[in-house]
This record gives structure tokens, C-alpha cells and sequence, in this order.
């Protein structure tokens, strides 16, 4: 078994990178989606319903007002930090208050396309997030079809003094798949993304959803073998979840969608880490949703430290381990 354990996690990395444990604060920046706004479709991807998974743009959708970006880094702060004696705020103290915050976060610009913007905008947007105390760095979540030179530029940029993660949305890398899910870009586009992201010394995560319709066992594999031989960082894995309201959920119901039993999502996750790259950071093994009243399915429900207790289990049983079967090194 590899040092860093049965797969290299989030949270090991961030030990290693700033010696101690550092949190992710999810954000909404009132971004939409070139998939949703014209720009390519209004459509969308035939999963998605954001606020579904979302906090930040769940926010957004009930109160139809946009909280600015500071103030929802001090809310989440706030509730990591202080909210810890009966789910009550502390009595006030000048001396902790003044040194507060104590711990480390990374800007999470999660909800839609976060590059999807005119480049003022997301210049104010990001250094708006970085003045605020706590934040070493930015995770920005987008497409690979948002990414125009200049964003890139400006992102390597911040790299130079902040921790930055670009994370890029791909779900498979198949292109028949990408059509069928109206995913709205190739393959080869995420690919030049990567390449160009590379090249600037940004760090790249990649989303892959496990289940898609169309995909065997075999597909599913195989995108992890692409991704292997790609300048990536990091992987986040998603089963796919059929969300009330979109176009997956009428497929659902006319049984035109087989979704993955929870033992078939754990299987394909450990053969994926097995010949994934050991020194690719692990972000997510599985996703989970915010509104689990608008889940249609799976049945099946785990929370994410359980499922990472699972994987465990399953690669040990194995004898088994992240990169165990990568060919040659990168």
C-alpha cells in the first residue's frame, strides 16, 4: 500500500500542503451556464437541477436575492467556528474575536459555470473572495468551454500567491455520451482545457458521473483510463441521481434509465482509483444532494464517510490501492 493510504485523499492533501485541515466554503456568484442561457442550449444537461446540489444556489432560488460574496464566507465561517454549544453563537470575547478566523478556507465557487462571465466581473468576484480573512485560495467549478486565454491568465495569475484548484466539469469521456446527456462540448475540448490549465501551472480537477445512460461497466472504465494520461490533480466521482424537474427524470420514469445499484457504484469507483494515478487527489467519492425531497432516485442513500469506509474496505479486501494498475509513470 501506497504512503498516503488505500487512495489519496482531500483532506491528506491539505495536511500536506498547509499543516492543517483546511475547509471548502461552497459560493454562489450568480453565474448561469452557456448549456442554459442560449449561449449553446437552454436545455441544460438532462441531469442537472444545481440547487439539487448546491447550497449556495439553493439560497438563491428561495430568497431570489444574491448574498455578496464576503457575507457568505463569514455566514460559513461563522457555523464552522462559532456556532458550537448547542448549535448557539458563544458569548462575545474580544481577544477571540479579534483573531478570528482561526481556521484556513478555499473560496468555492461552485454553483453553475464559474468563468461564465466577463472577465471585470470575475476578476472582482475572485479578489472580492481573497481580501476576506481566512481564505488562502479559490476552487473555481466551470466548464471546460468557458475557459477563454485571459480567465486562464487571470487564475494563474492568483496562483502565483494563492492555492487555486480549477474544477472542470467533463461526466465522461466518451463523446456519444456527452451528446446524449446535451452536455454541449467534446472531449477534445476538455482535453485542450486541461492542456491550456497545465501550461499555466494551474491545478486541474475533474467530475466524472458514474451511471450515465448508454455507459457499461467497460465505458466507465475506460474514462478513467483516458484521464490517467492527462495532466490532472485531482477527481471528483458523482453517481448519476435523477432530480425531480429535469429531463432525466422523464426518462426515469419510462424506464429509460437503469441507474447503478449502490454495490455496482462502488465496484466501478475502486476499479476507476486502481488505475488512476496515485499522486491524483481524490476530492469526492460520492455525491450528495441538499434537497433530498426532489431526489426521484437512487433509493439507495449513504453518507459520504461511510461510502469512503466502504471503498476502504473493498480495495483492503482487494489488496488493492489507488494507481495499483497505472502503466508506467507520468
Amino acid at each position: 500500500m501506497p504512503a498516503f493510504g488505500w487512495y489519496y485523499r482531500l483532506s491528506r492533501f491539505f495536511r500536506e500542503s498547509f499543516g492543517e485541515r483546511v475547509l471548502k466554503i461552497p459560493l454562489d456568484a450568480g453565474m448561469t451556464c452557456p448549456n442554459r442561457d442560449g449561449t449553446l442550449s437552454h436545455k441544460g444537461c438532462i441531469f442537472c437541477y444545481n440547487p439539487g446540489f448546491s447550497p449556495g444556489a439553493l439560497s438563491r432560488e428561495r430568497d431570489r436575492e444574491l448574498i455578496p460574496i464576503p457575507e457568505q464566507i463569514r455566514l460559513f465561517q461563522l457555523r464552522a467556528e462559532k456556532l458550537q454549544i448547542n448549535g448557539h453563537l458563544p458569548e462575545a470575547n474580544a481577544a477571540r474575536d479579534a483573531a478570528f478566523p482561526r481556521r484556513r478556507y478555499l473560496a468555492y465557487f461552485q454553483s453553475y459555470s464559474n468563468t461564465h462571465a466577463p472577465l471585470p466581473i470575475l476578476k472582482a468576484l475572485y479578489e472580492e473572495a481573497l481580501q476576506t480573512p481566512g481564505i488562502v485560495g479559490l476552487s473555481v467549478a466551470t466548464r471546460p468551454d468557458c475557459l477563454d486565454p485571459e480567465v486562464l491568465d487571470l487564475l494563474a495569475g492568483y496562483a502565483r500567491n494563492y492555492h487555486i484548484w480549477l474544477e472542470l466539469g467533463l461526466q465522461s469521456a466518451h463523446d456519444a455520451t456527452l451528446q446524449r446527456i446535451n452536455r454541449g462540448h467534446t472531449f477534445a475540448a476538455f482535453r485542450e482545457a486541461v492542456k491550456e490549465s497545465s501550461r499555466r501551472g494551474l491545478q486541474v480537477c475533474v467530475h466524472i458521473i458514474n451511471g450515465l445512460p448508454g455507459e457499461s461497466h467497460q465505458d466507465m472504465l475506460e474514462t478513467a483510463r483516458v484521464l490517467s494520461a492527462l495532466p490532472l490533480k485531482g477527481v471528483k466521482f458523482h453517481q448519476l441521481q435523477v432530480m425531480e424537474g429535469t429531463p432525466l427524470a422523464e426518462l426515469y420514469r419510462r424506464g429509460e434509465v437503469t441507474l447503478l445499484s449502490r454495490e455496482g457504484y462502488l465496484e466501478i469507483v475502486c476499479d476507476q482509483l486502481e488505475i488512476l494515478p496515485e499522486d491524483v487527489v481524490v476530492h469526492r467519492l460520492l455525491s450528495e444532494v441538499t434537497r433530498k425531497n426532489l431526489q426521484l432516485a437512487p433509493a439507495w442513500r449513504v453518507s459520504r464517510a461511510d461510502f469512503a469506509r466502504m471503498v476502504e474496505e473493498t480495495l483492503k479486501s482487494r489488496c488493492s490501492y489507488q494507481g495499483k494498475y497505472v502503466q508506467g509513470k507520468r
